[in-house]
Formats: structure tokens, C-alpha cells, sequence
């Protein structure tokens, strides 16, 4: 397996020289005849799993806007590169992940979160109950299953194996593997893995099954926060500022649904939007649901949710200059929620 930094330079370098072609050619639907704004917005969704723009559309909160679905994916890196080199119109991703991408010149703006940890929904890092695997020092020479390299579960096991005291020598013997979300709980207890990371619904499903304990969760090593965000490219934004609107704040107005809403009701709406799209999926996932894990209200983003990255990508190596300001990576003028505080 190629290194994590290997893999993602490559995948940066194709991304960007994609971004010149896509350029070249006038980046998609938003250029509507007569400046008319796009209303259909082109997306990547997750398998068993309903994404807020899909809660907000269902629920109604986007207006005009409509979504359209073009295939599932299943790590944040690929899907936000999909959105730079204009094969969908928005992607979200790991907000270290959206650091590293503008970084390499690719002209995008997260313009609301979707995702985070609290005291319900966290990422955490489960081993067998047999496991020797304890501490920091115990993953040397270990294998770690996640859903993709070079976003938020690398960066926090990263982030806790330094805590720990490991040298950057150590912490490059901790073989890192990618694996479909819905496969690596399967992996952990065949035993082809050491440590798997698990998130949300799927974590509170491999939780229920019981032979798992945690080593560490991201709420444990970073307090509450909102860990990822919902890009446009900019080119877009510009041509088609009302649409965006539309989209952040459906998508502020679903997460706080979600948040004032018995759990059971959001289920239930979860589950009906799965039965009504027709994937041929399966549902059980969804009743695992607890929490958006959203920090800001409506999905307002901070400097705190990107500066704890850039400081880590820098002091890693992976960030070559000056570090990005937070300003320059995300906005919430296009957010509703934004009236009570909360940015740029």
C-alpha cells in the first residue's frame, strides 16, 4: 500500500488538473442561458444513510432547489474533488480534508457543516475485547480500518498518537487501511484488522452487537465540535448565489429539525425517505440514529473548526508556506442562522 501523503498528493494533482479543464468549459449547469440561477443540484449520497440536503429536501426547506442524485460515495476527499473538478455541484468532506484541497489551488468554499461529534454522535476507535491494544504505543506495527485516508479519522488518530508521545517514526508504523464504511466492523471481527473507526449510526450498531470496546473516542480526545462541511466551488457561488442560499439554510433549518424533533420522529423520516427513493438499500442503519453532531446552530461553522486542522496539517509537514486563514476557507453569509452570530 502507498503512503497516506503519497496517495493524496497524487489524487491532489489530478484533482487540480482536472479543475483547468473544467474551467476550460464553463463548469457545469450553473451557467444557465439569460443568467438564471441553477435550480438542481448534482450530489454523491451515502449508501443506508439519508444526508441533510436529502432530510431538507423531503422536509421542504429548499424551495426551488432540487436535488439530483448521481451515485453514492463513500469518503468525504473523493467526494469534495468530485465538486472541484465539477462533476457535482456540492460535496462534503473532513474540514482538514477542505484545508488540503484549497491548498492545492482548487477554488472551493465550505459554506456550512454537516456533521461533527458530541456526547452522542462521535467517531470512535474500537478494538475486539480481547485486544491488547490499550494506549498509544499499543498501535505500533497495528492495522486501523477506516472509511478513507487523509481526512478526519487519520488526522485524530494522528492527533492522539502524538498526544501519546510517539515520534513521527512510530506513528508511520501504524498501517492505515481504507475500507467501506459498512464493511469495517465485518473486517474487525475477522480479525483482518486491529482497530476500526466507527461513526455514527454504524458505530451504534457494531456497539449492539457487543465484542467491542472503545480505545478512544474524538469527542474524549477534542471536546464537541462540527468536523466537516458542505463546498460549492467558487465559480458557482458567484453565478448562482441564491441557490446556495437556499441549500445552506435548508440545510441549517434540517439540523435543527433534527436537533428539537423526538428521536424516534426523526427515524421515522429517515426511514421513509430511504423507502421512497428506491435504492434497493438497507434501512436498519437509520434506527441507530441519535444526533447531526453539529456544534453551531444550523450548521454555522467557526475558525476553531478549521484552525485546529491547519495547525495540525503544518506542523505535520503537509501544509508547505503560510497557513490559510479560516476566513479564506469557509463563509456563512449564505446561512439564516448567521443573524444570532457565529462568522464571516
Amino acid at each position: 500500500m502507498p503512503s497516506t501523503r503519497q496517495s493524496l498528493r497524487r489524487t491532489l494533482a489530478a484533482a487540480v488538473t482536472l479543475l483547468a479543464l473544467t474551467a476550460a468549459t464553463g463548469c457545469g449547469a450553473g451557467a444557465a442561458a439569460g443568467g438564471r440561477q441553477t435550480t438542481e443540484l448534482r450530489y454523491q449520497g451515502s449508501v443506508g444513510q439519508v444526508t441533510l440536503p436529502e432530510l431538507a429536501a423531503d422536509l421542504g426547506y429548499l424551495g426551488d432547489v432540487k436535488l439530483n442524485w448521481i451515485g453514492n460515495v463513500t469518503g468525504g476527499p473523493a467526494d469534495i474533488q468530485a465538486t472541484a473538478t465539477g462533476q457535482t455541484d456540492f460535496g462534503g468532506a473532513f474540514n482538514g480534508a477542505i484545508v488540503k484541497l484549497q491548498a492545492a489551488n482548487a477554488p472551493i468554499t465550505a459554506v456550512v457543516a454537516y456533521y461533527g461529534s458530541d456526547a452522542q454522535t462521535f467517531q470512535g476507535y474500537y478494538v475486539l475485547d480481547d485486544s491488547p491494544v490499550h494506549a498509544p504505543r499499543d498501535l505500533i506495527g497495528k492495522k486501523v480500518g477506516m472509511n478513507t485516508l487523509g481526512a478526519h479519522a487519520e488526522a485524530v488518530l494522528k492527533t492522539w498518537l502524538t498526544k501519546g508521545g510517539l515520534t513521527p517514526a512510530e506513528i508511520a508504523k501504524v498501517e492505515l487501511v481504507a475500507l467501506p464504511p459498512v464493511n469495517i466492523e465485518q473486517s474487525l471481527r475477522q480479525k483482518q484488522i486491529d482497530v476500526a473507526v466507527l461513526g455514527g449510526v454504524i458505530r451504534d450498531k457494531a456497539v449492539a452487537a457487543g465484542g467491542v470496546r472503545t480505545v478512544f473516542t474524538d469527542y474524549e480526545l477534542l471536546g464537541a465540535f462540527s468536523g466537516g462541511s458542505y463546498v460549492f466551488r467558487d465559480d458557482f457561488i458567484k453565478r448562482n448565489p441564491e441557490t446556495v442560499r437556499a441549500f445552506v439554510s435548508g440545510v441549517g433549518r434540517a439540523i435543527e429539525w433534527a436537533r428539537t424533533q423526538p428521536r424516534q420522529t426523526v427515524i421515522a423520516r429517515l426511514e421513509a425517505i430511504i423507502a421512497k427513493r428506491g435504492r434497493n438499500e438497507d434501512p436498519s442503519l437509520v434506527t441507530y440514529w441519535k444526533s447531526s453532531g453539529v456544534a453551531g446552530k444550523g450548521g454555522l461553522i467557526s475558525d476553531r473548526e478549521f484552525t485546529t486542522w491547519i495547525d495540525w496539517l503544518a506542523e505535520s509537514g503537509e501544509l508547505k508556506g503560510d497557513r490559510p486563514k479560516p476566513a479564506d476557507l469557509y463563509t456563512n453569509r449564505f446561512n439564516q442562522f448567521a443573524a444570532d452570530g457565529g462568522g464571516a
